[in-house]
């Protein structure tokens, strides 16, 4: 059998073979950090509320919202309860008249 020596691949094209493999990877590194970045920054949580609102009898919720220290029920009556975050308790009631 005849063997023939290896070719000898010039050193600017082993670099260049070095730096697009380097590219490559940095570019799917940083599509990967990307992507994780707009989940995290998009993941909704809401509000968070109670585990357990007690309302007057009789009324059920229709929508809530929360704030630092306290988290609003409307209800069913036309009315908007507003409830302390720490302790639960009623601390304002406000009727929404209709016209």
């Amino acid at each position: 059998m005849d063997q023939s020596p290896e070719p000898v691949e010039p050193a600017n094209l082993k670099l260049l073979r070095l730096l697009v493999t380097g590219l490559t990877a940095v570019m799917i590194v940083g599509l990967v950090i990307i992507v994780a970045l707009i989940v995290i920054q998009f993941r909704d949580t809401g509000p968070v509320l109670p585990e357990d609102i007690i309302l007057p009898n009789g009324v059920s919720a229709l929508a809530a919202t929360a704030a630092e220290s306290w988290y609003a029920i409307v209800t069913d009556d036309d009315r908007i309860l507003i409830y302390d975050r720490i302790t639960g308790a009623l601390r304002q009631e406000i009727s929404v008249q209709q016209e």
